[in-house]
């Protein structure tokens, strides 16, 4: 039996899938074979709703935590509704998940023999966010993205068949520099959260404080840290795009994808004079066509 939303309200699934559309990287581009496709949508899936439950940006309704068993006047805890995705997760490897989105990553997990182990990763670091909100050295920050970004390249990889330990090294390099790119765009976003993953050290060096963060323009030493973070990001893009020539075909043109939508996300905070705090910059279509050009020629 497949549930239905409240009425009044979108189905969870295609409220949660939707959101593909307004990620910095290709997620199931049309080009890739079907079968690619439906299993990398499945792992988006888990990867966006697990994020939503973290972030507290469930669709309105409560369907989500009706699907996963938990009592509506529990539905705002994000911890209990973690720990009922994370049954639910494992139902998919030894019953039958709740949640549709689980259901439909089943298959995916049979097809490809996936392990649990970068599923539960994404879960851990969403329970990290809600006891972490800030990250004291760009070392515990680097640690959190091996929680919160790197499982989601290794799924990619092991989706697709193209594992090996050296193209997880490398895609661990673009998936942390991924998801750093995405704090810098989410300044004031995260923030509005109590969170912010600006690490403090660096904060200190540049004379930021949090204060500085909740402005609507950044100063000039916002600026100079969000350069200096951002620095950071495209020298780990650069580290892990020889990934993208280990590859050969549609797989090839796919990891480009991930690695263009780093370097032109970084484009857009640059052009934006590292003034992140009105709101995220984002590359413009054409800028990222370029950036896949320029990655896929092998060039930084």
């Amino acid at each position: 039996m497949t549930a239905t939303a409240a009425p009044g309200v979108g189905d969870p699934v295609d409220a949660t899938l939707d959101k593909a559309a307004h990620e910095n990287f290709p997620v199931a581009p049309f080009f890739l074979p079907r079968a690619w496709r439906d299993d990398l949508m499945a792992v988006y899936g888990f990867a966006r709703l697990v994020d939503d439950i973290g972030d507290g940006d469930l669709a309105p309704g409560g369907a989500d935590a009706r699907l996963l068993g938990v009592p509506a006047a529990e539905a705002a805890d994000r911890m209990v509704l973690l720990d009922a995705f994370e049954a639910d997760l494992r139902r998919v490897f030894d019953g039958t998940p709740r949640h549709p989105l689980l259901r439909r990553l089943q298959p995916a997990v049979r097809r490809r023999a996936l392990g649990p182990e970068p599923f539960l990763g994404l879960i851990a670091a969403n329970r990290q966010d809600q006891l972490v909100t800030r990250y004291e050295t760009y070392d515990d920050l680097l640690a959190y993205c091996e929680l919160s970004a790197n499982p989601v390249g290794r799924l990619v990889l092991a989706v697709t068949g193209a594992s090996s330990p050296e193209r997880i090294r490398l895609s661990d390099s673009v998936c942390t520099a991924l998801q750093i790119v995405e704090h810098l765009q989410d300044v004031t976003e995260d923030l509005g959260r109590d969170r912010v993953y600006l690490p403090a050290a660096d904060m200190k060096r540049f004379n930021v404080q949090e204060t500085d963060l909740a402005e609507g323009t950044a100063g000039a030493s916002v600026r100079a840290l969000v350069a200096y973070e951002a620095q950071r990001a495209r020298d780990l893009l650069n580290e892990g795009a020889p990934l993208v020539g280990s590859v050969h075909g549609r797989l090839r043109l796919l990891l480009a994808g991930f690695v263009a939508g780093g370097r032109a996300a970084i484009r857009a905070i640059a052009a934006a004079e590292y003034d992140v705090l009105p709101g995220p910059p984002k590359p413009g279509k054409l800028q990222l066509l370029r950036e896949v050009g320029v990655t896929l020629r092998g060039e930084g």
